[in-house]
């Protein structure tokens, strides 16, 4: 959530300090003003000076611990592995091992059923038989090597989530440090506020100013508290946000914490930005790993077509056994057996150009995402580059506003200028105010989101 508050009123108040020395001049102190005494509660104000301190660093330290998504490409990582060990497994040989007791009329024949040998003994033994691939010509080979390539995939996966969620965190982060620091622009508002609103009240009472200027100043105090009352609320609400990209799940308020330096400007050459980012952006990595497997695989499906050699052996003991019958209590043997795929209804072949579409869509996606990094890294920063320049336009912005504000009261005192001039000098100081500070936070943000598209980020 962005963290933005515009003011949608005529007459908003200012964080100005009006000393009562400057509105009073032989007044008579009145017991008790008039006007609206609004209370804003505080109970639904989140406290950042008794909370827990957290930095960016910290805040990004903790997602990357608890965050549920940084877990699930963990562990699909993990699993990935496993199936490169399963596909490995068909080069590997195959061992075994059975004990076979049977009770059979000697000498009978099978007539049907499921007992493999054709003639019938009553024995025991035992035995183990092995198998092991000779060659089939690339296809397991090619089944091993795109089961590598997606692994290398999950785990380019992985670090594009990781840097997922480092962002997420980032603009979570300085959208609730922002959010907290217009709340003490408007805390602050209706403390100036109320204050003023007493002393024109004074000043009413004793006919040194009109009722019309105590009216302002009401409106100007309850258009404060109205600001205070929105400035909470997104307070409460960027800072639930950022306990969700935490991965807590209970409401922690913290006292945020940012460095002071002054955030450095933005990288003169977008061109270098941009092969950065083509090297190194990990989801981009992960779908040439995807393209690579889909090829691979696409490569094994054609090779089934060829001839599988097996070299096949057993070995074994028969301790009980009908002596005429069985000349000797061991057996074995071993042999080879070439396996030629004649007609299977087209099955391989549609097989194979079902791999080379996938093959021929990853690298579709691949140039998709390949031209869509280009242009985000080059609005990102275009949109960086504009923050940059926005903090010195509003710096410029609040200092002329100070000073026209500065100007509007003198003039207010001595009675040169109504309060509609004061209250709409205090409303240019205020939204300088807020502007500057929403340039400040929103610079920060874009420097995040240009090292994201870089893959720059930690």
């Amino acid at each position: 959530m962005k963290a933005r508050i515009l003011p949608s009123f005529v007459f908003i108040v200012a964080v100005v300090s009006l000393s009562s020395s400057t509105l009073v001049a032989q007044v008579v102190p009145s017991p008790t003003p008039t006007g609206p005494e609004v209370s804003v509660a505080s109970d639904h104000s989140p406290d950042t000076s008794s909370g827990e301190k957290l930095t960016r660093d910290q805040a990004e330290q903790i997602a990357l611990r608890n965050n549920p998504r940084i877990s699930v490409s963990h562990l699909l990582a993990l699993a990935q592995h496993q199936v490169v060990r399963e596909s490995r497994s068909a080069e590997l040989p195959q061992l075994n091992g059975s004990i076979t007791a049977e009770a059979a009329h000697d000498a009978s024949r099978v007539a049907s059923g499921t007992l493999a040998d054709s003639r019938l003994f009553q024995h025991a033994g035992g035995g183990v038989a092995f198998s092991q691939l000779i060659t089939d010509f690339g296809h397991t080979a090619n089944l091993v090597a795109s089961s590598k390539m997606q692994e290398r995939a999950q785990n380019a996966n992985e670090v594009a989530t990781r840097e997922d969620i480092i962002l997420a965190t980032d603009q979570a982060f300085y959208n609730a440090l922002q959010a907290q620091a217009l709340l003490q622009v408007a805390r602050q508002t209706v403390t100036t506020r109320q204050s003023t609103q007493g002393q024109i009240n004074q000043l009413t009472q004793n006919n040194l100013r009109s009722t019309l200027d105590l009216t302002f100043a009401n409106v100007n105090v309850s258009q404060a508290q109205l600001l205070q009352l929105d400035a909470a609320s997104n307070a409460n609400a960027t800072m639930a946000a950022l306990d969700e990209v935490l991965g807590l799940d209970h409401v922690v308020q913290y006292d945020l914490s940012d460095s002071t330096t002054a955030a450095p400007p933005p990288p003169p050459d977008v061109d270098v930005l941009t092969q950065l980012a083509l090297k190194q952006r990990p989801d981009l990595a992960s779908l040439d790993y995807n393209r690579q497997a889909e090829q691979k695989l696409s490569r094994a499906q054609q090779d089934q077509k060829y001839p599988t050699i097996t070299a096949l052996g057993t070995v074994g003991a028969t301790p009980v056994r009908p002596g005429q019958y069985f000349t000797s209590s061991w057996d074995g043997g071993i042999a080879a057996n070439v396996s030629v795929p004649i007609f299977n209804g087209f099955l391989f072949s549609s097989q194979a150009s079902e791999a080379g579409l996938r093959a021929s869509a990853a690298d579709a996606q691949r140039r998709q995402l390949r031209n869509r990094i280009i242009r985000d890294v080059r609005t990102t920063w275009l949109d960086a580059n504009n923050a940059f320049v926005r903090i010195g336009v509003t710096d410029q912005l609040l200092n002329q506003s100070n000073q026209s504000l500065s100007l509007a009261k003198t003039r207010y005192q001595l009675g040169l200028a109504s309060i509609v001039e004061l209250s709409q000098a205090q409303l240019q100081q205020t939204e300088a105010d807020i502007s500057h500070t929403d340039a400040e936070y929103q610079y920060r943000l874009a420097l995040a989101a240009l090292n994201y598209q870089t893959g720059s980020l930690p």
